[in-house]
């Protein structure tokens, strides 16, 4: 498993993550090997937030409840969480006060007395940076929140906090994969008028994130669109999976990994963020980390998934 110290913090980070929005109703025992499975392949980074579960915090507290930590346990491992959102609206909700009581109750549910990373949860259209800036200020400064970040948010959404935030903004979590790839694709493509590719959906969010030293997550790094089930062994995506699969048995890997390793080849250090409660398939996945890719294998795949190379 490829390591990097994070920008902006000390913290010496996977760039393979496990999520884990989807505990709430499994074992303790399930939990633990889920967990387990992970930290085998190297993975110590855990992704969390307080709307994931059939109840806020649900998941954080299946966690806790389950994993029962132990201080140099915890010490071990960086665990990620976020908020913002109001899932009874919904909508989101960037005020001081709701920032602050979201990370006492993720700092309950979690048993743990500080969070690694705290992200916001979404872009809030009515946010108000300097409560932003006050509520990171003052988690800062009583030790419960170490570094912060942000998910889903465009460039221009990130400079209106960096003008109050004093602390950097180390992540950016947004939706990534081979089939799911805007963030990568316009770029290739711009400046091509007939290609609908070319058009800016995000104003260049990845390449903000690289020029300011902000770490992308790519969550759902498998599903072929928003939530629409996954490109691996789907049918709609022949070619793709017969060139996954040629390179699967190419590297004597499993085919998500060959997923996996076209994001981690990318030179912008980005962290894959898995969603699955299944252990073979993060022990699987998280072979891509260490898959070396050429230009040519992973151009190939991008054209394989549907892009245009000009």
């Amino acid at each position: 498993m490829k390591t990097f110290t994070l920008p902006g913090t000390q913290l010496t980070v996977p760039n393979v993550v496990l999520g884990l929005m989807r505990i709430q109703e499994k074992t303790d025992e399930e939990v633990r090997t889920l967990v387990k499975t992970a930290r085998d392949a190297g993975i110590s980074f855990f992704d969390h937030a307080d709307v994931y579960g059939s109840e806020t915090h649900g998941c954080e507290k299946r966690f806790a409840d389950a994993m029962q930590l132990t201080s140099s346990e915890r010490e071990q491992i960086v665990l990620q969480t976020k908020a913002g959102i109001v899932r009874e609206g919904p909508y989101f909700d960037f005020s001081y006060d709701h920032i602050v009581e979201s990370v006492d109750g993720s700092l309950a549910a979690l048993g743990t007395d500080y969070i690694d990373i705290l992200l916001l949860h979404r872009p809030d259209a009515l946010v108000e940076p300097d409560e932003v800036a006050r509520a990171f200020d003052d988690l800062s400064a009583a030790g419960k929140v170490r570094s912060f970040g942000v998910s889903n948010h465009t460039p221009g959404q990130m400079e209106l906090l960096r003008k109050s935030v004093s602390q950097p903004i180390v992540a950016n979590q947004v939706q990534l994969s081979l089939t799911h790839a805007p963030l990568v694709a316009q770029g290739v493509a711009a400046n091509m008028q007939a290609l609908d590719q070319s058009v800016s959906r995000d104003s260049g969010t990845l390449d903000y994130c690289r020029l300011n030293d902000v770490t992308v997550q790519a969550w759902s790094p498998f599903q072929a669109g928003f939530f629409t089930g996954v490109f691996l062994g789907s049918p709609e995506y022949p070619e793709l999976n017969a060139v996954i699969d040629r390179l699967a048995k190419q590297y004597d890997v499993p085919a998500i990994a060959v997923a996996t390793a076209w994001i981690t080849r990318h030179p912008a250090q980005m962290q894959v963020v898995l969603g699955t409660t299944n252990p073979e398939r993060v022990a699987a996945a998280a072979l891509g980390s260490d898959v070396p890719l050429t230009r040519a294998e992973w151009y190939e795949l991008f054209r394989a998934a549907g892009y245009a190379v000009p």
